[in-house]
């Protein structure tokens, strides 16, 4: 299996430090699971290194690196002022809604 780590490498060095000087890019998307209380949840920020955690969306802010869900893989990666992370989440989000997609400019 291979690791996205190397492609994370090369997009915080670039796109992130370009990114650093402007605004901090956040994507991402949510659904609820059919017939449970859980939620999956992707999202992926990119940008100044004091603002990468605050343009996730709000419900799982929390949960970077966190171990209290059924999965969270939470992956950062800071280079000087550029930082990017990478957040996928399965488990009870409060305040999530049914079907999302995120983006933020911060």
């Amino acid at each position: 299996m291979r690791s996205s780590g190397g492609g994370l490498f090369f997009l915080v060095l670039t796109l992130g430090m370009i990114l650093t000087r402007f605004k901090t890019i956040g994507l991402g998307f949510t659904f609820q699971l059919p017939f449970t209380s859980f939620n999956f949840t992707a999202a992926w920020t990119l940008g100044a290194k004091g603002k990468a955690a605050d343009a996730l969306p709000a419900y799982v802010r929390g949960k970077l690196g966190g171990n209290e869900d059924f999965i969270n893989s939470s992956r950062t990666m800071t280079i000087g002022p550029a930082e990017g992370i990478a957040l996928t989440v399965i488990g009870n989000q409060p305040g999530a809604p049914a079907r999302d997609f995120y983006f933020a400019l911060v």
